[in-house]
């Protein structure tokens, strides 16, 4: 009897122990941003026209079926991209910058597989959604320099087929696409290498399906604090 009920014991402990080593978790994550935006219907980007900025946000970690876990976040994230041209001085100088910032909320499906006791491989992939709640441009000449608020649009989700508020010089409000991610995953960090590629035209009124030129592309390196 003695024996039975301690090997239950040990059952209960072991079964208590694994739900708490996989109940939910979280991390704070910050880091580099190399944002750019396509330059063609393929949806290519041109190197010169990268933009550094930045992101910070918090990501959940929820343990779903064996190594796969699902990502939720809210991040505040910088993209956009920069036009360049003639050398700086020069009668010819031109810099025209474009610097929207988003909050972006993604879920992003992650497999992590097991390199030691405490650490893993992390590779993922889900979609994101970002809403454009503020930014610069700013233009640069030999002649002078000038800086304005982006303008975006006062598009309402529910109304599926239009977007309000649309203009010249508008961006449209919501961005959504795609991430993918690779990392690796310490006891207490988290680095990570991730690629957003953007579905939504940036001119608000357009057509998103028409081509793939003038979408974000965002490639970022992070490092996440777990908690």
């Amino acid at each position: 009897m003695k024996t039975r009920i301690s090997v239950l014991c040990a059952a209960a402990l072991l079964t208590f122990t694994s739900v708490q080593a996989q109940r939910p978790t979280a991390q704070i994550r910050g880091g580099l941003n190399l944002a750019n935006i396509s330059v063609n219907d393929d949806g290519d980007v041109s190197k010169s026209n990268q933009l550094a900025s930045y992101q910070i946000g918090i990501v959940g970690d929820i343990p779903l079926v064996g190594m796969l876990h699902l990502q939720p976040g809210v991040i505040y994230t910088g993209k956009g991209a920069k036009v360049e041209r003639g050398n700086e001085g020069a009668a010819n100088y031109y810099k025209a910058t474009t610097s929207p910032k988003y909050v972006e909320i993604p879920a992003t499906a992650v497999l992590k597989i097991p390199i030691g006791a405490n650490s893993s491989f992390n590779a993922g992939f889900g979609p994101y959604l970002g809403i454009g709640v503020g930014g610069k441009r700013k233009l640069e000449t030999a002649f002078g320099s000038a800086e304005s608020e982006i303008k975006f649009s006062d598009d309402d989700p529910t109304t599926f087929n239009n977007e309000e508020g649309t203009g010249f010089g508008v961006m449209r409000r919501f961005d959504y696409g795609f991430n993918t991610s690779v990392g690796l995953e310490g006891k207490s960090l988290v680095l990570s290498a991730n690629y957003g590629y953007g579905l939504a035209k940036l001119q608000s009124g357009t057509n998103n399906n028409a081509d793939n030129n003038n979408k974000h592309r965002v490639l970022s390196f992070t490092l996440g604090f777990k908690l």
